[in-house]
């Protein structure tokens, strides 16, 4: 991790004793851009995060999202090359410094199929949910909960393969709400922090004395499953149209039948969006199941499900 950084000339920035070329912005936030910078030493393209911080918090929430991903070396969760901090008069900047995926994110995709009237195969969701599973098991051994999966926020590698990035509302896993007071402060940040319509319905109303747990992730990837089969959030709509998340995830998601979807896709997502956080299942059984339901490699015999 570096923490000297200076400008040099236009349109370059010194990361760790390297050089990077600014190429083009690739997208911004409400405190954050994302520019395409090339490494004059390697010759790589990297997506370099600048976060804009306006107090001393924000310091430490960039630093605290940066000692996150240096937490893990995972094929499934986005490496960290670089961190440092640069001062603008009395504020500063945070730069995170990753690698660049050119396919972009899952949502690219989805929507890109969408737009020619397709959609995700079974074997294409399995794969991915695999992955995502993996990554979410990574989080979830080192006592963490990401807490904003959602399609955006998975990228695609090379080879297809899922990413988790944006790990700066990870927080710890398991929390023990013993009072009004905690339960309204912890709702209040998942407000701030947790998107709408990927939320567990038990961060909208969080009760005075409960545990929320790792489980609030297992919802938000069944919205993300749901999203892969069907080409919209399950309740994106409910968002866009001004109605109240809050109120419709309190009742069991109806599943539109599909035959694009096996019966035990649809038990699999029904499963995930249990609205009892209780009766809601744990990553690692939904990596048993989808081991199970994984496509034969080729010669391999199988028995239909």
């Amino acid at each position: 991790m570096g923490h000297a950084l200076c400008i040099c000339s236009p349109g370059t920035v010194i990361i760790d004793n390297k050089r990077y070329l600014f190429i083009q912005k690739l997208g911004e936030g409400g405190f954050s851009y994302v520019d395409l910078v090339e490494g004059l030493h390697d010759g790589h393209f990297y997506a370099l995060k600048r976060i804009l911080c306006h107090e001393q918090q924000d310091v430490e929430e960039a630093q605290r999202e940066a000692d996150m991903h240096h937490l893990f070396n995972h094929p499934n969760i986005l490496h960290l090359v670089a961190y440092c901090l640069k001062e603008r008069g009395t504020k500063h900047e945070a730069w995170l410094l990753l690698p660049y995926l050119k396919r972009g994110t899952l949502w690219n995709e989805i929507e890109r199929l969408k737009d020619k009237g397709n959609f995700l195969t079974e074997d294409e969701i399995l794969q991915l949910l695999l992955g995502i599973c993996r990554g979410l098991e990574a989080i979830h051994a080192q006592g963490y909960a990401h807490r904003d999966l959602k399609p955006t926020n998975i990228l695609l590698g090379d080879e297809g393969q899922p990413v988790l990035m944006d790990l700066g509302s990870m927080k710890q896993a398991r929390i023990h709400v013993e009072s009004s007071r905690q339960a309204l402060a912890l709702q209040d940040w998942a407000a701030q922090r947790c998107t709408i319509s990927y939320r567990a319905p038990e961060l909208f109303s969080v009760q005075s004395h409960c545990v929320i747990d790792e489980r609030t992730d297992v919802w938000s990837l069944g919205c993300v499953l749901y999203a892969m089969m069907f080409g919209e959030g399950p309740y994106d709509m409910v968002f866009q149209k001004g109605d109240s998340v809050a109120l419709a995830v309190q009742n069991q998601l109806s599943i539109p039948q599909s035959p694009r979807h096996s019966s035990a896709l649809r038990q699999l997502l029904a499963s995930m969006m249990t609205v009892d956080p209780l009766q809601r299942p744990y990553i690692p059984f939904l990596l048993s199941q989808l081991e199970a339901l994984q496509p034969p490699t080729p010669g391999q015999h199988t028995t239909q499900i």
